[in-house]
């Protein structure tokens, strides 16, 4: 028998399902790993069981689910020797299409076997709530004011139902009633003001479009776009302009590599798809931080 794996599922992600679940754990235990595994049930669960199962020492942990549940795990196992590997089983599956990890089962749990571990840095977001202030890592990217918004007023119920089509919606309806105050962004100490933010630890976003196509999870360093416009109009042209792939040289939005950045003023935050909570806040990198086999 091989060592001890951890296989933390959520049976909730939009392509996953029992069956599929089991596929995962049949193969796994068909290699002769020791198997143990977690279905999450509720917002945390995911963490939860990560950081117990490290703390246990148990090697690997394969995570099953969306970009939420990796999220969840990495913030259980971040800097510790735990390897993660991920079975891609949400509605846009970016972080698998960040490193090229197969969408089927077999493939999936072929690469998390047999896949090399890379060392990856992370970035690392505090909300500067003085009542509860709250300190996440994230492997994508954290979006301020108009990504914000659109994830705060998305309906998981509609995530699970309509796919892609519900973050569409959120989209529009955020678009309708956009009428953000100004930022003030303090980027590796050099000051900026803007409406919407993008800081980005990966390339991808949203499944294969590049808002930040320079940032890679192999370096520690984070990649910032912010937009400059208030406008709605403003906003329609950074997405059509992402679309053609053509919004890095407006003159109203500044991209740049950055280690550090201070977040100040009203807006909501998403970090990898998930509403956090509000600014003021503070983006820093996490440098080789996680092991995460590709």
């Amino acid at each position: 028998m091989k060592s001890p794996v951890v296989l933390i599922a959520n049976p909730v992600a939009k392509q996953a399902s029992e069956k599929m679940i089991l596929r995962a754990a049949a193969l796994l235990r068909s290699a002769s790993y020791e198997l143990t595994v977690y279905r999450t049930r509720k917002k945390g669960d995911a963490e939860v069981f990560a950081r117990q199962a490290s703390q246990n020492g148990v090697a690997l942990i394969i995570a099953a689910g969306g970009d939420g549940t990796f999220n969840e795990v990495i913030n259980g196992i971040a800097h510790t020797d735990t390897v993660m590997a991920i079975l891609p089983m949400g509605t846009t599956n970016v972080l698998a299409k960040e490193v090229g990890i197969p969408e089927d089962v077999e493939s999936a749990v072929d690469v998390a076997l047999k896949g090399e571990a890379h060392t990856v840095s992370l970035g690392r977001i505090t909300v500067e709530d003085p009542l509860s202030p709250v300190t996440r890592y994230f492997c994508l990217m954290t979006g301020i004011g108009f990504d914000g918004d659109a994830v705060y007023g998305f309906s998981k119920s509609a995530k699970r139902y309509s796919g892609k089509a519900a973050y569409i919606l959120s989209g529009l309806q955020t678009l309708l009633k956009y009428s953000p105050e100004p930022l003030i962004f303090s980027v590796d100490g050099e000051t900026h003001t803007g409406y919407s933010a993008i800081i980005g630890k990966a390339s991808k976003y949203g499944g294969n479009f590049k808002i930040t196509p320079d940032a890679s999870l192999l370096t520690p360093e984070l990649y910032v776009y912010i937009m400059g416009g208030r406008r709605r109009s403003n906003m329609l042209r950074y997405v059509a302009a992402v679309l053609m792939k053509r919004h890095l040289g407006f003159n109203d939005v500044l991209y740049r590599r950055a280690i550090s950045v201070k977040v100040g003023g009203h807006a909501r935050i998403q970090i990898d798809g998930d509403y956090l909570g509000k600014t003021p806040a503070t983006v820093t990198v996490a440098p080789h931080a996680l092991r995460l086999i590709f």
